[in-house]
């Protein structure tokens, strides 16, 4: 699908991996813009001077933050790919990941980053959207060969509309964490998106897959 790249490999430090992955934490738990750089180092029980040796400034924490959590992203999803699930699996099991990943994020972040790191959040979202773009994409074509998808589809075209849409699976508005359990609202996404691209063999399995997930809701 895509490769894993570690901040090690980047030829990044330690201590600078480990710092910035404590402050996004941060950022997802508390909101970036409630936090000054005083908040931040006093959370990591450090001095701001040990923060600005691998920054320059906040947007510069922030971009690389939202770095961080793109490459923990990739890995994850690279780890589900390696584990030799069908396709309908793989997918039900990359979505649940974002699913638990978006559901402890604190409801300010996306505002706080468009507002004020407007660059940097263009740029993660472009790197998001090409993340997600190669693995519906890469599914799509897995789930092909395996006859669990219809061979007639456009795999670039399905990747895309999936994109398209992402944006209201999660939508606090949309679906009210008050009226909506958001474990059943995945559920039906992905039903829909996997019965408009699955065969009849891919249905099939689809239809016992969903029974033993809302068996498993309930429990």
């Amino acid at each position: 699908m895509f490769p894993c790249y570690t901040f090690a490999a980047m030829n990044i430090e330690p201590k600078e991996t480990e710092l910035i992955g404590k402050v996004m934490h941060l950022f997802l738990k508390y909101g970036i813009k409630s936090l000054t750089m005083d908040d931040i180092a006093r959370h990591l029980g450090v001095s701001k001077k040990t923060i600005y040796k691998y920054v320059t400034d906040k947007n510069d924490l922030v971009e690389k933050a939202m770095r961080s959590q793109l490459e923990d992203e990739r890995c994850a999803i690279c780890s589900i790919n390696e584990r030799g699930l069908n396709a309908i699996d793989e997918f039900f099991e990359v979505s649940r990941f974002v699913m638990e990943l978006l559901s402890n994020v604190h409801p300010s972040i996306h505002y706080d980053m468009a507002k004020y790191h407007t660059e940097v959040f263009h740029k993660g979202l472009k790197e998001r959207q090409t993340q997600v773009y190669e693995c519906v994409f890469s599914n799509m074509e897995k789930g092909k060969k395996e006859g669990l998808y219809r061979s007639d589809l456009r795999s670039d075209v399905i990747a895309k509309v999936y994109i398209a849409r992402m944006d209201v699976m999660f939508d606090g508005v949309v679906f009210p964490p008050t009226q909506y359990n958001f474990g059943e609202v995945y559920l039906e996404i992905f039903r829909y998106h996997i019965r408009g691209i699955a065969s009849e063999k891919g249905l099939e399995y689809l239809i016992q897959k969903v029974k033993k997930e809302k068996s498993n809701l309930k429990k």
